[in-house]
């Protein structure tokens, strides 16, 4: 999805909001006197990872941002009005529409783009970006890394991308499990880089202790909440789902289970699995509509008439629950991953059984209950930018002041 006004940002839309409220920042903490570089993984799309670094290009307009892949026009404005350095990715055949295909190649990438010559480093990472910082003797620069997941496609995912059923036997044990323990190498080696990591759930912090063996902030992204806040409730008789088509978001549940109870599904997004969920509604005889990519404007509008978002999957934290309660749209979710920090008994049916029966269960004792519309636009209220730059500064200050502490006279 894209933005509906991409000259309007997440951080614009928070700005007013947070002139007028208290900074805890430390009044002796002066920014403007440090030396600030951004870092990104690539800029190909506005995603939850985008959404993020936008907002965090707002509170530093001047900071430069480096990547390994721009596609102008790809991004709001807030993210591209500034210096953008690319990495030799960007010259590659192909990169802009194959660039996935170049990952054996990331770490080479990350290595010959390393940042330096700047005080505070500040990384949007779900890939390589926090391998992308020229660490000096003097322990500089400071590095805080926003982390979106370690690289879950070498992890904890590697079967939902790589495994047999997917690229075959052969090429998944003889091809992409080297390349996914080098990766996994080269993950490790470069956490050193690394002065504060800033997990975007708990989910995720767990996961940087297991993989990394490093503890993290915990800091939930920012939400464009204030988009869907205002919107009256006009809900209909069916449900929703707003998703990439992918294996691990776990679709085909929600078809299987919509089928069996005879409920009509939307389907908002489009991935490799389109084809695939369309052959199972057809088999199903489900009432499924997949209806693409939308704007934000018309998304606000599905949001606001659904009866129920679903919400099988399991993420490193979940925007579109939070978007969805904002709307006053209740949600049925699995208990698992990000969606523990966001969703509450009181805005969501959690289930514990990850089937297309466990969903049917939880939709039918969702349907069972009344939700009360304020409780669920507060708890969404809690997600806004303005609550995440607040904590953000803080977080920012206490490192800034931890980092010049040990700074040699």
């Amino acid at each position: 999805m894209t933005p509906s006004n991409p000259g309007l940002s997440h951080y614009q839309a928070a700005e007013v909001a947070y002139a007028g409220e208290e900074k805890r920042l430390s009044p002796s903490l002066d920014l403007e006197s440090l030396r600030i570089v951004l870092i990104h993984d690539w800029l190909v799309s506005m995603r939850g990872g985008e959404k993020v670094l936008e907002v965090i290009c707002g509170r530093f307009p001047n900071a430069p941002l480096s990547t390994l892949l721009y596609i102008p026009g790809s991004v709001s404005n807030t993210i591209a009005n500034r210096p953008i350095k690319t990495s030799l990715l960007q010259s590659l055949p192909f990169s802009r529409s194959k660039y996935r295909q170049y990952l054996p190649l990331f770490p080479l990438f990350a290595e010959l783009s390393r940042v330096r010559d700047c005080d505070v480093v500040i990384s949007s990472s779900h890939a390589v970006a926090k391998g992308m910082v020229k660490k000096g003797r003097d322990s500089r620069p400071l590095h805080i890394c926003y982390i979106h997941t370690p690289m879950r496609y070498i992890w904890d995912r590697f079967e939902d991308y790589f495994g047999p059923d997917k690229v075959g036997a052969l090429a998944s044990r003889c091809m992409f499990k080297p390349v996914a323990i080098m990766l996994q190498a080269y993950d490790r080696r470069t956490v050193d880089r690394v002065d504060v990591f800033i997990a975007n759930s708990h989910f995720v912090a767990d996961r940087v202790k297991r993989h990394y063996g490093r503890e993290a902030e915990i800091l939930a992204p920012p939400v464009d909440v204030h988009r869907y806040v205002a919107l009256t409730r006009s809900p209909e008789d069916w449900y929703l789902m707003v998703s990439a088509l992918a294996p691990y978001k776990r679709v085909d549940q929600a078809i299987t289970a919509c089928a069996r109870l005879g409920r009509e599904l939307k389907i908002i997004g489009s991935g490799p699995e389109e084809k695939k969920l369309r052959v199972l509604a057809r088999d199903l005889h489900a009432s499924v509509q997949f209806l693409g990519f939308v704007d934000d404007a018309c998304l606000g509008e599905y949001y606001r008439k659904a009866r129920g978002l679903l919400f099988p999957g399991v993420e490193d934290f979940g925007i579109v629950p939070v978007e969805a309660i904002a709307a006053g749209c209740p949600v049925v979710a699995f208990a698992k991953g990000g969606v523990l920090d966001s969703m509450t008994p009181k805005t969501a049916e959690l289930y514990s059984t990850e089937t297309a029966e466990g969903l049917q269960e939880a939709m039918v004792k969702f349907e069972s209950r009344t939700f009360c519309e304020k409780e669920l636009r507060n708890r969404a209220i809690g997600f806004a930018p303005e609550r995440f730059l607040r904590r953000f500064d803080e977080i920012l200050g206490q490192a800034i002041y931890d980092w010049r502490d040990r700074l040699p006279v």
